[in-house]
């Protein structure tokens, strides 16, 4: 049973809420087949709850007005699902039955295909002929209509923002993006409504990417990195500024510095250090934009395993003496 959970949390964990209808399949990742578990170890034992309060639940997280700590993802998974459907899920989880496990495994195989795929999100740009195309060098007249980024002459110009689709599938459904470099922030491949805003005291990208968690559900776990403080321990002592147990001092109201600190000491954390917590402030969600210039950027070392992950933690001071 335990090998079963597993698998059905690969894809139905977060699965899109068209998905749901008046089917519990989707619902299985989270909180077990016959809602017997924790949702991310936060939620009420929903098996437990009477239909009443399981139909408040559905409503008041469709409405934005209930919840806790899930509130902001179940907002988003609840969005498409009529009174009908509510009542009609209810009385399927009250009546026992539980999901079955064709149906919940056919939900996490289609997810799974999924994730185990890599976009090259790069493929279209770097293509050779586009680039031979686009090089100004090769032609023996340049007009001003390919000098810019409009593609257009002054005369005939009319500027308006480029078409983006920021459509993607929900989390747990989606291909990953390969990253762009060495340890680049990996871009954000699935639908972020109803995860946003994110502040350090509601963060849902928690519930699916923390390490004990991202193993089980499919999701890329948060590295070692965020959980470290690299930032120098700093304090006023005796009127005076002390960084990392050097005197720093405070002149003419200016903060002063010291040349030989070159790293701080590394303080590894058992929690996500909260100068991470904007997770969106470097991982940007994808759209589905035409570039208006081809790329001609290739990234040393980008091997296989590098384009899914990352070795961060052991290059921070990598070149400092």
């Amino acid at each position: 049973m335990t090998k079963v959970i597993k698998v059905m949390a690969l894809g139905s964990l977060l699965a899109a809420s068209a998905l749901y209808g008046a089917s519990t399949a989707a619902c299985a990742g989270c909180h077990g087949q016959h809602f017997e578990k924790h949702a991310m170890g936060k939620s009420k034992i929903v098996k437990d709850m009477s239909k009443a309060d399981i139909l408040v639940a559905l409503k008041g997280y469709k409405a934005g007005t209930y919840g806790g700590a899930m509130k902001g993802l179940m907002k988003g998974q609840v969005a498409a699902l009529s009174d009908a459907d509510m009542k009609a899920i209810a009385e399927m989880i009250k009546g026992g039955a539980g999901t079955a496990t064709n149906k919940a495994t056919a939900n996490a195989a289609a997810a799974a295909v999924a994730v185990s795929k890599v976009i090259d999100i790069n493929a279209k740009v770097c293509d050779p002929e586009r680039i031979k195309k686009e090089d100004l060098g090769n032609k023996k007249v340049v007009g001003e209509e390919v000098l810019g980024l409009r593609k257009t002459t002054l005369f005939d110009e009319n500027v308006k923002p480029v078409a983006s689709k920021f459509d993607r599938p929900a989390p747990g459904a989606a291909a990953r993006f390969e990253r762009a470099y060495v340890n680049a922030p990996p871009m954000i491949p699935h639908s972020v409504e109803g995860l946003l805003p994110i502040t350090k005291d509601n963060n849902q990208c928690l519930g699916c990417h923390m390490p004990d968690v991202a193993k089980g559900v499919g999701a890329t776990p948060i590295p070692p990195s965020h959980f470290t403080n690299y930032r120098p321990t700093t304090v006023l002592k005796n009127g005076e500024l002390v960084k990392e147990g050097k005197k720093v001092g405070i002149q003419k109201g200016d903060m002063g510095n010291v040349g030989d600190i070159k790293l701080a000491k590394v303080k590894k954390l058992n929690h996500l250090y909260q100068g991470r917590f904007n997770c969106s402030q470097c991982h940007a969600p994808q759209a589905d934009v035409k570039t208006a210039v081809a790329n001609t950027f290739k990234s040393d070392g980008l091997t296989d395993e590098f384009k899914t992950h990352s070795n961060l933690v052991n290059m921070m001071d990598d070149g400092v003496k």
